[in-house]
């Protein structure tokens, strides 16, 4: 018998965990399983099956327990992101609920373009149960049901309704997760019984496998086109996306613009694409960006957009860039390159910079316009100085965040999401080393500050265990989601967290009043059904999942807590108060685009309107 006609006896849901167990890939010269383990919340719609098949491969594909399956999602994102998109991990819920509570998540990494598995329960393919429990009745269409929304937020999607599927469904799903344009959740739903079956899978099917990341060439044709063109620039700029990292190509960025003198800016998810104290680093770019930045951008006649998205936080919806600059984007993902009539190269990043560079020879940028980068990126310099100073005003998350910069290991990654640390983090970090910055901007999502911390710090013990992971997080978002500071206990993935405590969700009161309203509804003193408003006990309640923590009561305090939280064993969260109304960085920002009431009979809110509305003859309109 050749090995072909070879069979094995499996449940579907045994077969997908071998499949998974033997699918590796090379990482820096060592061979690692693609898939790093999982995140698991078990039910009746996937614990009989699919946990008995996990069991028996718990030491290939270590599970860690959730306590919210939409913070295992955010889990497994910060994982994927760690590892530049090369392992991913996979999140397992039970049918109804606790599969829909991943939606989110999976929105998240689809916004963000990192690979994710999600391997749900469903209902019985059979339907001799119906209607059972958890199961959602569409009246007119017995085949819909809510695993049917996650079409909208999945890459790659599949129901399995035969064993004999996942023959063809796991390696599509594989290539999609690794494929750099197209990345992104792979959601696969498991009806209970179909979990169960056997079947007499071809034995090849779990032999190992080693996966490589495909780098897609530049198209000749395409490169001469952006050739000629930066050729005829006279301030021209790169602006260095978060894909230069996913391509493992920060070591071409930085060639490209010493060889040619071009200045870089960079975008939320390229913030750690070069050091701070390189020479072309002008700066991020956009709505939460830097005043040096910003500024070369708006006069750069040719930019050349490096592995990004141009979401509106980088472009100032569309006011960022001159109308008549001409934009050359090289980019993995064909989408992405042709965004406002760009020049489009479609390559992985890494080739296309090396054959950009190659090819424009001898060019280099005018003198006077890189005299002009770096002096307005030594002005921005002193303006963050003076705003992470204690002592420049009440405590602010500037100046946290200048304490934190100051005494954290150039190693250790800093995690942060939605809501105004984001921005102040954006402004104020001073990278200390490549890929150590995450802010998740792209879909903005509260809650996941701790959870991907956690996920951070379970791919960093991989490779860096001697970093730390710090995350930073508002009060807002602390309540939203926090029972992964228990995760992090448990599994010995040492967190130091920051809890800085505003009161409420004081970056949306900011803009509620710049948009001429009265604060309603998002400081807690501002709420009109509160009464007796009062601040949480954070320190007690850190200190009730395990951690260890303390209460500081000004940012002179901090080194010392910090030096402490470096110091412990296990996760260690300090709490501090800042002021929700003062200490917010206020240079930096391009315009950005609001809804704005056109009409109202508040005179404040028209103004405010009348104001909005005059930036727009800077944006840009499709081109």
């Amino acid at each position: 018998m050749s090995s072909a006609d070879k069979t094995i006896r499996l449940t579907t849901a045994q077969a997908i965990v071998r499949y998974l167990a033997n699918q590796y890939i090379v990482i820096d010269g060592q061979e690692q399983r693609v898939c790093g383990g999982g995140f698991a919340i078990f039910g009746h719609g996937n614990v009989t099956c699919l946990g008995e098949a996990l069991y028996e491969h718990r030491a290939a594909l270590p599970v860690y327990r959730g306590q919210n399956e939409q913070s295992m999602g955010f889990a497994a994102a910060a994982y994927t992101k760690q590892h530049l998109r090369q392992r991913f991990m996979f999140c397992t819920a039970s049918a109804g609920p606790g599969t829909t509570n991943l939606l989110t998540a999976a929105a998240l990494a689809h916004a963000n373009r990192l690979p994710m598995l999600l391997l749900c329960g469903d209902t019985f393919i059979t339907r001799l149960p119906d209607p059972v429990l958890q199961q959602m009745e569409h009246f007119n269409n017995p085949t819909l049901g809510v695993n049917d929304a996650f079409k909208a937020v999945s890459r790659y999607w599949d129901r399995i309704t035969h064993p004999a599927q996942i023959i063809q469904a796991l390696p599509a799903a594989l290539a999609t997760m690794l494929d750099p344009a197209d990345c992104g959740p792979a959601f696969i739903g498991l009806p209970q019984d179909v979990q169960g079956w056997a079947y007499d899978y071809p034995a090849d099917l779990f032999n190992k496998k080693v996966h490589r990341i495909r780098r897609q060439g530049p198209d000749a044709d395409e490169m001469a086109d952006a050739v000629a063109l930066l050729k005829s620039a006279e301030r021209p700029v790169i602006i260095a996306g978060g894909g230069i990292q996913y391509s493992r190509a920060v070591a071409q960025l930085s060639a490209l613009a010493e060889r040619h003198s071009i200045p870089v800016v960079q975008t939320i998810a390229g913030r750690a694409n070069m050091l701070e104290s390189h020479p072309l680093n002008i700066g991020p770019i956009g709505v939460t960006g830097s005043d040096s930045a910003n500024a070369v951008a708006r006069q750069a006649d040719v930019v050349v957009a490096i592995g990004t998205r141009l979401q509106d936080f980088t472009t100032g919806s569309w006011t960022a860039l001159a109308k008549d600059a001409r934009i050359v984007a090289l980019n993995a993902a064909r989408h992405d390159a042709g965004k406002h009539q760009s020049m489009p190269v479609v390559a992985d990043a890494k080739l296309a910079m090396a054959a950009l560079s190659a090819n424009l020879g001898d060019y280099a940028a005018p003198a006077d316009w890189l005299a002009f980068a770096k002096d307005e990126r030594t002005k921005w310099d002193a303006y963050v100085a003076d705003n992470v100073r204690i002592g420049n005003g009440p405590a602010s998350y500037a100046q946290a965040i200048g304490v934190v910069n100051q005494h954290c290991g150039k190693r250790d990654r800093i995690v942060v999401a939605a809501g105004g640390l984001p921005a102040e983090v954006t402004a104020n970090w001073r990278t200390l080393d490549i890929g150590t910055v995450d802010v998740e901007f792209g879909f903005s999502c509260m809650g996941y500050e701790i959870a991907g911390g956690w996920g951070a710090r379970i791919a960093q013990m991989e490779s860096e265990p001697e970093a730390d992971t710090i995350v930073m997080v508002g009060d807002g978002a602390y309540l939203l989601m926090n029972s992964d500071i228990y995760s992090s206990v448990l599994s010995e993935k040492k967190l130091i967290i920051l809890v800085l405590d505003n009161g409420g969700y004081a970056v949306i009161n900011k803009l509620q009043n710049n948009t001429g309203n009265t604060s309603f509804n998002n400081l807690i003193a501002d709420n009109p059904t509160v009464t007796n408003p009062f601040t949480v006990d954070f320190e007690s309640h850190a200190r009730a999942m395990g951690a260890t923590a303390e209460t500081v009561s000004h940012p002179g305090e901090l080194a010392d807590a910090f030096a402490r939280a470096k110091a412990s064993e296990k996760t260690y969260v300090i709490c501090m108060q800042v002021d929700a109304h003062e200490g917010w960085t206020k240079q930096g920002h391009a315009w950005w685009e609001v809804g704005t009431p056109h009409i109202t009979d508040n005179e404040s809110v028209r103004a405010a309107h009348l104001e909005q509305e005059a930036g727009r003859h800077l944006q840009r309109k499709g081109i």
